[in-house]
């Protein structure tokens, strides 16, 4: 075993360094192999923390904390002269990132593990060749090399020029109009930040409703709530062109029937990433991909055995609590064979960080009905409850599906104050298999937003009587 093992350079390969690439990194160390990561990018710390999760919440903040402050009058409060300097808010997110980044530049280099910066490629199953000019060999590989923005449908709009969500994220200067094409998390996000920060936004959206992998309840709540605040919104159209009059750019989409032809000073395309992989020579490890996207098993295993998949480049689901877990079982089963664990997503959560904040546990309505399964569901009104009218919070509710026969908890989901936050207390009932009479049953202190559940719970409990 000892002689097979040492012809290679390195037990464990791992190509990314962001959050499943560090993951997988760490629990393969931590088991004892040899193990490598090498990172391709100049900025050390993935999409998470440089582009993606941490910046753009940073931002969120600023524009709610904004928002908040401008409507102090509904407190009986007055502040006089809201306003904001847009550099300083880029700065205060710009700090936090580096202090970010710097801590995962810290684990990468101080850990268990070799690290490299360098691009690498296959070029054969057990070789990878890297910028450096450098060749390794590992017994087994995880590919963790995230996701990058998808190329425009329009074919005209990059000629005209387009902000992504990478873009956004580093810019100096607010655009005094914006288009955002895209209705899922990134493009409703930017469009809430951007109205609060005075800048008139339309947001267009393919499907007949934003926030397509969610119920349709909570997309139309928060649809409500966006063009209240001043975004101009389309659904249900399909783009036809994109175009450019003087300074400004535009795009046309059929809407209703008609043509519709908006123009502003920039677009946003918001219409999601895909999988970081060309280059990486795949094919040559013998690694199916799918337009560009690496399908796994449940156990993180491609159609490679040695080689596993982890993060963004694989999916389903472009969320980092996944990509962690992801990596930590790739890396779990390739240092315990016999001992195999696979991904459960049984717990599938999403967040969308807007205000309200929209979130969801396991099974929703839509996928119910698709799947033919059956369900009993129940929602409650934050415009009823006692802390959210405190908070002057009244938008949104929270709702419960639960088996019609057992009474257990098969998915939850809220629009509403802290529903990122609020959604864990079903995350953690659904992890241990609670049933609505016990989350009824279980106290609850007054007042708190958390008790809204105790009532969709408890209508649950009283329709489903389950024998003892």
């Amino acid at each position: 075993m000892n002689s097979t093992r040492n012809t290679f350079d390195y037990d464990v390969a791992v190509v990314g360094g962001g959050s499943a690439g560090y993951a997988a990194a760490r629990t393969a160390a931590d088991a004892g192999l040899r193990t490598v990561v090498i990172e391709g990018a100049k900025e050390v710390g993935g999409l998470c923390i440089l582009r993606g999760c941490m910046p753009t919440k940073a931002l969120l903040y600023a524009a709610d904390v904004l928002h908040q402050t401008r409507q102090a009058s509904r407190w009986g409060l007055r502040v006089a002269g809201v306003g904001y300097d847009f550099s300083q808010v880029m700065a205060r997110k710009n700090a936090l990132i580096r202090e970010f980044a710097v801590y995962r530049q810290e684990q990468l280099t101080n850990a268990k593990f070799k690290f490299i910066q360098a691009t690498a490629q296959f070029a054969d199953k057990s070789t990878l060749t890297l910028s450096s000019g450098e060749t390794l060999t590992a017994r087994s590989f995880i590919i963790a090399t995230g996701s990058t923005v998808a190329p425009p449908t329009l074919p005209r709009l990059k000629d005209l020029g387009y902000l992504t969500s990478d873009g956004v994220i580093i810019m100096n200067k607010l655009p005094h109009s914006l288009i955002i094409l895209g209705g899922g998390a990134v493009a409703v996000e930017a469009a809430q930040f951007f109205v609060r920060f005075d800048v008139k936004v339309t947001l267009i959206q393919r499907s007949e409703h934003i926030l397509k992998d969610f119920d349709a309840d909570a997309a139309v709540e928060l649809e409500k709530v966006l063009r209240r605040e001043g975004v101009t919104l389309f659904t249900n159209t399909k783009l036809t062109e994109a175009w450019q009059e003087g300074g400004l750019k535009g795009v046309s989409f059929q809407h209703g029937g008609q043509t519709v032809r908006v123009a502003a000073e920039e677009i946003m395309f918001a219409q999601g990433r895909i999988s970081n992989t060309a280059g990486l020579g795949l094919d040559t490890a013998g690694v199916f991909t799918e337009h560009g996207r690496i399908p796994t098993n449940t156990e993180m295993q491609t159609t490679a055995p040695h080689i596993y998949a982890a993060g963004d480049c694989t999916g389903p689901h472009e969320i980092v609590h996944l990509a962690i877990i992801q990596g930590e079982i790739a890396a779990h089963n390739i240092s315990h064979p016999s001992k195999k664990r696979s991904m459960d997503y049984r717990l599938f959560t999403r967040v969308i960080f807007t205000n309200p904040e929209v979130a969801a546990v396991g099974l929703g309505e839509r996928e119910a009905k698709a799947r033919n399964l059956s369900y009993q569901a129940a929602s409650y009104p934050f415009n009823d409850h006692g802390k959210s009218l405190i908070m002057e919070a009244r938008d949104g509710f929270v709702k419960l599906l639960a088996n019609p026969t057992t009474g257990e908890i098969l998915g939850g989901s809220v629009i509403g104050p802290m529903g990122g936050e609020l959604i864990h207390e079903i995350i953690a009932a659904m992890h241990k298999h609670m049933t609505v009479h016990e989350l009824a049953a279980m106290p609850h202190y007054h007042p708190t937003l958390a008790e809204i559940w105790t009532y969709p719970a408890a209508e649950l409990a009283a329709k489903i009587l389950v024998k003892h």
